[in-house]
């Protein structure tokens, strides 16, 4: 099993997109690799969050909520590594040695900065107005944080591949230069949810206000899927595969999922009995973890402490590779 590395940005709360788009396949992942030094990495990219400047306090909350989401849905801190990102100084020094072989026409390529620059120019402004060097050196952050440990597998949705790409392109950038140190790594792209509408049928997104937090209570997520747009068919009429039914797919059992399609696409199916079949698949879903991750927060130290023993771990991880890039690179002492 290849080693496994994945994270999130703790931007906001985690919502149900994230968990279908890479915190379920990132566990399932886990679940089937060894333990050990092969033991699965999960990170909270704290530095990444930097980019939107938020408040410091802010930040402090979101970290700890999304430690005790994963942990909540199943991740176990005592076999799997789960560290906050910038508990790990080795992070940015690859980040800076990788910056010096990598081109800065890969970078021009990356989604986020060519969309940042088309809306300035949309708006009349300059290209690179307000792009802060973060944005622009994020995926090379990404791909330290990758291959810092090594890691072969890297669970991710269909829209963030490309960051995967980019670290491709950047140890083998690195290789080239030193020799083959650095391990160049494959994303693993769910096939089950590439991806996950929100409630305008668009990607599910905290930029777009689309999404349902994964803590959310049981009216709360009915009132958000009964929000959800619909045509006006009625029951007995056939229909097209909508949000409703995506979103279905990926909450429900498989024959579930199977059998609401067939009546879709055959007739007899309401759109109210669809939403009402939709939230109760939800709750069943995130219910048990919701309770289990009230727990958690309740014990803030507690969450702190896991993070604390996840990062000695990552450390020792990431030592072999920081000393052999060192060496290659002539940091090192030979």
């Amino acid at each position: 099993m290849p080693r496994m590395i994945t994270g999130i940005k703790p931007t906001g709360r985690p919502h149900l997109g994230n968990y279908l788009g890479m915190i379920r396949p990132a566990l399932d992942l886990a679940r089937s690799a060894g333990a050990g030094d092969g033991a699965p990495l999960f990170f909270v990219p704290d530095y990444h969050a930097l980019t939107i400047t938020p408040p410091p306090a802010e930040l402090r909350a979101a970290v700890l909520d999304l430690t005790a989401t994963l942990i909540a849905f199943g991740l176990d801190p005592d076999r799997d590594i789960l560290y906050r990102q910038s508990d790990l100084p080795e992070v940015c020094e690859l980040t800076w040695i990788l910056g010096c072989t990598c081109a800065k026409g890969l970078l021009n390529r990356a989604h986020a900065y060519k969309a940042a620059v088309a809306d300035n120019l949309a708006h009349g402004r300059q290209a690179d107005h307000g792009i802060g060097f973060g944005v622009y050196s994020y995926p090379v952050l990404m791909a330290a944080d990758i291959l810092l440990h090594r890691a072969a597998a890297v669970p991710v949705g269909r829209d963030q591949r490309q960051h995967v790409e980019i670290a491709r392109d950047v140890a083998e950038s690195f290789n080239r230069a030193y020799g083959p140190v650095l391990v160049v790594p494959e994303p693993v792209v769910d096939e089950r949810m590439m991806t996950v509408p929100g409630l305008d049928g668009r990607k599910m997104s905290k930029s777009y206000g689309n999404q349902l937090a994964l803590a959310a209570p049981p009216d709360e997520i009915r009132r958000w899927v009964s929000r959800i747009v619909t045509d006006s068919r009625p029951p007995a009429e056939p229909k097209e595969p909508d949000t409703i039914l995506a979103l279905y797919r990926g909450v429900a059992p498989d024959a579930e999922a199977r059998d609401l399609e067939r009546r879709y696409r055959t007739g007899g199916v309401g759109y109210a009995e669809a939403k009402a079949l939709l939230a109760d698949a939800i709750e069943r879903l995130v219910g048990p973890a919701r309770e289990r991750h009230a727990e958690l927060m309740a014990d803030p130290a507690g969450l702190r402490d896991i993070l604390a023993r996840g990062a000695g771990r990552a450390r020792e991880s990431a030592a072999g590779t920081i000393a052999a890039v060192r060496a290659a690179t002539g940091l090192g002492w030979a």
